[in-house]
């Protein structure tokens, strides 16, 4: 295997940044009409999901804090579908992989799977609520907006998806995945609209980032303004998201895919491959990737290794890393199954990437453009072959930094990966 020296990139796009997120969460909850809603005494459920957040803990921190100074009595509940393996202990270890623990936060973190149904849709559909959401005085919900990783529409990753599908517990995951795209595209607002109305929802506090995972803003929504006011922070999302920066690449090398990461372990919008199901209007016409490796999953995802198959080439280190309970409960319930096959495997990260060569189409190894990245969510330092520098040098948002590297393998022939990214979260577990 004949392989290059690499070359260090960052992509250098002027993004936003909440410089003191603490107080900006403080800031837009003082803002809000909360204070005319929320009475001394009463009980507000604050809504947390299983996604890997930036500032998460210190968003959630803040907003316990803001409620507490109204008067209220804020409690945690789990707001995740499906996920967790669709258990309570599933959910709430889901939860304590944040620090969203009781004993980091003195409050009651509730994680039971128990939901009742509160109406009916426009379609006919039953629509579910979470109990402990139910039973309280009021209801907020902590929840990042991004584009979705299944389907294109007004309403994608966020608040809203959150009040459905992740309040929904298991029986509105799976209400609205039975029916693929259209479930989430049509028949999702549909379900908010009953939820609106037949609940004690306050309003979500909203959370974008830019595209070095950094918080970019933060917005308080109003439920009365939740339909209105969502999308248009979605396409603001849309603009900031990191992306492979390139219009084709031979081999894409992708440290470890991962839950805390992206919804499907590999973001599709990153890498520019959707494999959904009837849907080819929703591969992007860039980056056109000939061979995806995945070399492992990271132990945020409980064994969750949803997405793997939108590598075409992974380890057995990574299969041996999937649990097959929350692995087939989140996919089933999903109903996308095509980026759940399992792909070929390898024993080394070595014998995976010399496969990857092998079968990329590009025999020529001065031609053959590899990118590395450590994950789908820190895409803002990449390591590419000299194939590519032309268009580093060329491309307004990319700077090339003076460190090569040959790939540091170690002596079982799996690659080093936290030489190649030393401030990735991968890198940062291991000092931890």
């Amino acid at each position: 295997m004949n392989l290059p020296i690499f070359h260090r990139v960052k992509q250098i796009a002027n993004q936003p940044q909440v410089q003191d997120v603490f107080f900006e969460v403080q800031n837009q909850l003082q803002k809000s009409n909360l204070s005319k809603k929320i009475r001394p005494g009463d009980r507000i459920a604050v809504a947390c999901g299983s996604r890997g957040i930036a500032n998460y803990l210190q968003i959630v921190r803040a907003t316990l804090l803001s409620l507490q100074q109204l008067g209220a009595k804020p409690f945690i509940v789990a707001a995740m579908g499906s996920h967790g393996g669709a258990s309570s202990e599933g959910q709430r270890e889901l939860l304590a992989a944040y620090g969203i623990t009781e004993k980091n936060l003195n409050v009651e973190v509730r994680t039971e799977m128990t939901a009742k149904q509160i109406g009916i849709n426009s379609f006919g559909d039953p629509v579910w609520w979470d109990d402990n959401a139910l039973s309280a005085d009021g209801v907020i919900t902590i929840s990042r907006i991004k584009p979705h990783t299944d389907y294109r529409g007004r309403y994608e990753s966020g608040i809203t998806k959150m009040t459905v599908i992740g309040l929904g517990k298991r029986e509105g995951a799976s209400q609205h995945h039975r029916w693929g795209v259209k479930g989430l595209r049509e028949i999702l607002p549909e379900t908010a609209k009953v939820i609106l109305q037949n609940t004690k929802f306050l309003g979500g506090l909203g959370i974008l980032e830019n595209s070095h995972d950094q918080t970019a803003l933060l917005q308080w929504v109003d439920r009365d303004e939740l339909l209105e006011t969502e999308p248009k922070l979605l396409e603001l999302a849309r603009s900031w998201m990191g992306r492979i920066p390139f219009k084709q690449v031979d081999i894409l090398v992708i440290g470890e895919l991962g839950k805390n990461y992206s919804g499907s372990g590999i973001d599709p919008n990153v890498v520019g491959r959707f494999l959904v199901e009837n849907s080819p209007d929703m591969e992007p016409a860039e980056p056109r990737i000939t061979r995806i490796v995945c070399l492992d999953v990271s132990p945020e995802s409980h064994g969750n290794a949803t997405g793997i198959g939108i590598a075409d080439l992974t380890t057995n280190r990574a299969i041996r890393a999937i649990d097959p309970t929350p692995f087939r409960m989140n996919n089933l319930t999903a109903c996308m199954l095509w980026r759940s096959k399992i792909p070929l495997a390898f024993e080394t990260d070595k014998e995976c990437l010399a496969a990857a060569i092998d079968t990329c189409w590009q025999p020529n190894d001065s031609q053959r453009k590899i990118v590395f990245i450590p994950n789908s969510l820190e895409v803002s330092e990449l390591w590419v072959s000299p194939s590519l520098l032309t268009e580093v040098k060329n491309h307004p948002n990319l700077e090339l930094c003076q460190e090569t590297i040959g790939l540091p393998f170690d002596e079982k022939g799996n690659l080093e990966q936290e030489k190649l990214f030393q401030n990735s979260i991968r890198a940062h577990r291991k000092i931890v």
